[in-house]
């Protein structure tokens, strides 16, 4: 049998590490205040997984998995330690934190209206309407008002949206 088919010891298999959203060099970790919580307790839950592994049965994979969690954990402890809580801008201006309606102006999408949110990096969720700051629409809607359009590449397209309306959570 070719050694490809044999598996060694368990206790060499590698480590899965599940890593966090890239936030660009030199940008600030902006979060929300709901973002902050989030992540506050993220690094609750795997406190408390990792206490559960290290008081079990040392195992190869129980060793393995407490590996994964504690560099997860270390990820997520640079990500706490940068955050930066922003509030809502008093002009009323799109920042991060707001939930914006636009309507496409052009593309496959011209005349439908859209609800974004504009969220930290470890917050977003473009399946939930969740856009990190980060992201060319985001970028483009942030500190402009209602009533202003924005244009910014998505994929191969550029896109055009006029901003209808701007809120943030009470």
């Amino acid at each position: 049998m070719s050694r490809a088919f044999v598996k060694e010891d368990a206790d060499s298999d590698d480590v899965v590490v599940t890593h966090r959203a890239p936030l660009p060099d030199g940008v600030a970790n902006l979060v929300t205040p709901a973002g902050l919580a989030a992540l506050e307790q993220e690094r609750a839950a795997k406190l408390a997984a990792l206490e559960v592994l290290k008081a079990g049965e040392e195992t190869g994979e129980a060793t393995r998995r407490a590996a994964g969690l504690e560099e997860e954990l270390l990820l997520l402890l640079e990500r706490l330690a940068s955050a930066k809580v922003v509030q809502p801008p008093a002009d009323g201006t799109a920042g991060v934190g707001a939930t914006v309606i636009v309507r496409y102006q052009n593309g496959p999408h011209a005349g439908q209206a859209a609800e974004l949110t504009l969220v930290g990096v470890d917050e977003a969720d473009p399946f939930e309407g969740r856009i990190a700051f980060t992201a060319p629409a985001a970028e483009a809607l942030m500190g402009r008002r209602a009533g202003q359009s924005v244009t910014f590449t998505a994929g191969e397209q550029e896109l055009t949206v006029m901003l209808e309306r701007v809120t943030y959570p009470a």
